[in-house]
């Protein structure tokens, strides 16, 4: 079969698309940035590209219309705009246009479960978004799960911050909120089950693993697996924004990923019983069970996708990152730095691992300091770390970075800076002519952006030429 994915460079799309090419379906991938997807699905057989904004609907032209089934994944749970519940209508609609027009048997749609009488502005918007997708032109199938328990994703990351940065807490009340919490590998048997499954056609179904928890008791279980003992004290007075800077400021979440979160925690995420788990003959894992395979794919390094490469975990990029692929050249500081590769396949290996964990290879207390005023004023600091610790594609965060440009047969990595800034920085590393060529350019944005320069060229010029010795080590 012909299938469409939307969100296929998101967190479940990338999960979910090698199980359908594995089934021997043709999957055309419906993304906002062709060049940036290209690098992701480079190695597959079976891959159709097509560049959609699904707010924009003459893009939709793009995709085939000749696709059976099509995957609804899209979701702006960390959208700043306060009309986002609009944005996400208008997605909906436009891809009910585009569908009727095509040869669509049925939509598979993943949703969030609204099961309480009080739902926070992201979960209405999702039951408006299955109003909005429902036809007579193909039959919709709705899939409403809870926190999606899995390495990279947003919910797991965040509680994985807290439980081993805080010994002792003093947390918020939503705390006690209670939620069913379900494993992303039987979020993945769901939505790849449900293919053709006529008994599924006009019905929706809350997903859902065995246990009823609250939070606090999801990360008490999180220590017990990482073998940490936690206190938790919840107090009553902590105010939603008080909340959304405690969250910013303990873990890698971006403020307003933080404040959706937090208007979204306080609601009650208790899913209705139906019999989807005998039909696709899904038995959920326990939510002990996700976090113990959440790690087994970290210590393998196997993580497929992660919350925070997408462009929303920054907020500074929106959607193409090739337009910053050409670094200017008027009006910019530059620092460059030359050395004769000592040994070119070390010094690639080098660079492809900087970053995250290994750091940035002199000045470790300097870049640290530089991550938390950078967090301090609103930005990603150093918290987002990256998702491998050696592959590195165009489109992945790497700490305050996002990387523009990656080849490691050519030899060049550029680097676009998602910190706050007067101004725009690439960090770009090249290998040419047997030498390693490490340029870092910045275009300021006035008076202010001159001033930053200079008052941090005395460190730039120990920092940047310690790095480039480190690398030809």
């Amino acid at each position: 079969m012909k299938i469409l994915v939307t969100g296929a460079t998101g967190y479940i799309g990338k999960r979910l698309i090698p199980l359908l090419l594995n089934d021997g379906h043709t999957v055309v991938c419906a993304v906002r940035d062709k060049k940036r997807a290209q690098n992701y699905f480079k190695d597959r057989k079976n891959i159709v590209l097509a560049e959609a904004d699904f707010l924009n609907a003459e893009s939709l032209e793009n995709i085939p219309k000749d696709i059976d089934i099509a995957y609804y994944l899209i979701h702006s749970m960390s959208n700043s705009a306060k009309e986002f519940h609009v944005l996400e209508e208008k997605c909906a609609f436009n891809f009910k246009r585009f569908a009727k027009k095509s040869q669509l048997k049925q939509v598979i749609y993943l949703s969030g479960i609204t099961n309480d009488t009080k739902l926070s502005k992201h979960l209405l918007s999702r039951k408006n978004v299955e109003n909005t997708l429902a036809s007579k032109k193909y039959a919709l199938t709705t899939f409403k799960a809870g926190i999606i328990v899995g390495s990279g994703s947003s919910s797991f990351e965040i509680i994985r911050d807290i439980v081993e940065k805080l010994p002792f807490m003093i947390a918020p009340k939503w705390l006690n909120t209670k939620t069913q919490p379900l494993g992303i590998r039987d979020v993945l048997s769901f939505l790849h089950r449900a293919i053709d499954k006529k008994e599924l056609y006009n019905q929706s179904f809350d997903v859902f693993g065995p246990e009823v928890l609250t939070y606090k008791e999801m990360l008490l279980q999180f220590a017990k697996v990482r073998k940490l003992k936690r206190w938790i004290l919840t107090v009553p007075v902590m105010t939603p924004k008080l909340s959304s800077y405690w969250l910013y400021f303990v873990t890698s979440t971006s403020y307003k990923l933080a404040s959706s979160l937090v208007n979204s925690m306080g609601v009650e995420v208790i899913g209705k019983k139906s019999n989807i788990n005998t039909i696709l003959n899904v038995k959920p894992m326990t939510y002990k069970q996700a976090v113990e395979f959440a790690f087994v794919k970290i210590k393998q390094n196997s993580i497929i996708s992660s919350w925070k490469d997408s462009y929303i975990s920054s907020g500074k990029l929106k959607n193409y990152v090739h337009e910053f692929i050409n670094v200017p050249k008027h009006g910019c500081f530059k620092d460059f730095k030359s050395r004769k590769v000592k040994n070119q396949e070390n010094a690639l290996d080098r660079i492809w691992a900087i970053g995250g964990e290994t750091g940035w290879y002199y000045g470790t207390f300097l870049w640290k300091i530089r991550g938390f005023l950078d967090q301090f004023f609103g930005g990603a600091g150093l918290r987002r770390g990256r998702r491998h610790p050696t592959e590195l594609n165009a489109g992945d965060a790497l700490d305050f970075w996002r990387v523009i440009y990656a080849d490691k047969e050519k030899g060049k990595l550029l680097l676009y800076a998602e910190m706050i800034l007067p101004g725009e920085a690439w960090l770009e590393f090249k290998i040419e002519e047997g030498n390693l060529k490490q340029t870092a350019t910045f275009r300021p944005h006035g008076l202010a952006g001159r001033l930053y320069w200079y008052a941090v060229m005395p460190f730039h010029w120990f920092v940047f030429n310690g790095m480039i010795n480190n690398i030809n080590k």
